[in-house]
């Protein structure tokens, strides 16, 4: 048999090896760096063992309606006072039927109801609309002033308003009914009794979110029934002051004229006496998943 020389049996070229390999970019790793790579992958990932927060509970528990007219003869007659209600001439505009978060945040959703109710010695029945801003919401319960509500003393201390777990959902659509703190608007001297209540609220109008009133409010529940509406009243024309007025006022602020903030509270005003003609609770025989996260 012939010798056979080394060169017979010496390893391809590097470029036969490339030329097999369909994508050249990958490179032949040692025995030892595949090992370790493939115990990387077997370990569990730390993000995969997390716990995921269970979302929101949006069940409906209860059920509330508000009745919206608009009384032409307020502006004339303001003897009517706190007693709106008892308008001759109101022009009905439609019911909201609203559905309230109570597994999320009881207390607030307590207090709301007890105001449509009238159980905790004040009602929202007969009491204005105070705001509203197109494209974004309108707001009622204001105290302190005749046509607005008067300051409730059977209501519980709401204790959610310093609880980061009642700000969870956000304002993301029209309907969206929260309890307002940072668009608080009830009067300096209401607020100093030691037994004050915050029960003003507001209801988006849409078309798009409210960004900027997330994390600041407390979304307590959701229209369900009357969006049309909430689009008619988002329509009503407000009071705008003009450009000199609103310099005038950033003026009296900076010096602190609390002149300013009186000034500042008709801004936005509906320029029709709209208001909360009837409100009470609807009885709920099961409760249900509302249609989607506010």
């Amino acid at each position: 048999m012939g010798c056979t020389t080394a060169a017979a049996f010496s390893p391809p070229p590097l470029h036969h090896h490339l030329h097999q390999n369909p994508n050249p970019n990958l490179r032949l790793l040692p025995r030892r760096s595949l090992l370790l790579l493939s115990t990387a992958l077997s370990l569990p990932s730390p993000l995969s063992s997390a716990t995921v927060p269970p979302p929101p509970d949006t069940t409906v528990t209860d059920r509330v309606f508000m009745d919206f007219s608009v009384c032409p003869s307020y502006f004339v007659n303001r003897t009517l006072g706190d007693e709106l209600s008892l308008c001759a001439d109101s022009e009905p505009l439609g019911r909201l039927v609203i559905g309230l978060y109570g597994n999320l945040v009881p207390i607030t959703v307590s207090n709301f109801k007890a105001m449509c109710t009238g159980s905790c010695g004040s009602s929202y029945k007969g009491t204005l609309v105070q705001k509203i801003l197109p494209g974004e919401f309108f707001m009622a319960g204001r105290q302190g002033h005749k046509g607005e509500v008067k300051p409730p003393s059977k209501l519980a201390r709401n204790t959610e308003t310093v609880d980061s777990k009642a700000f969870n959902l956000g304002h993301t659509r029209s309907g969206v009914v929260s309890l307002c703190l940072s668009e608080n608007d009830d009067d300096d001297d209401v607020k100093l009794d030691p037994n004050y209540h915050n029960v003003e609220f507001l209801i988006t109008t849409g078309p798009g979110p409210c960004p900027q009133l997330d994390n600041r409010n407390i979304v307590f529940g959701a229209v369900l029934d009357g969006l049309d509406l909430v689009t008619s009243i988002a329509s009503i024309p407000t009071y705008k002051p003009g450009e000199r007025i609103r310099q005038y006022n950033d003026f009296a602020e900076f010096i602190g004229d609390g002149r300013a903030k009186t000034a500042r509270a008709i801004w936005n005003k509906p320029l029709k006496t709209l208001y909360i003609s009837d409100c009470g609770e609807l009885k709920v025989a099961k409760p249900t998943l509302s249609p989607s996260l506010p």
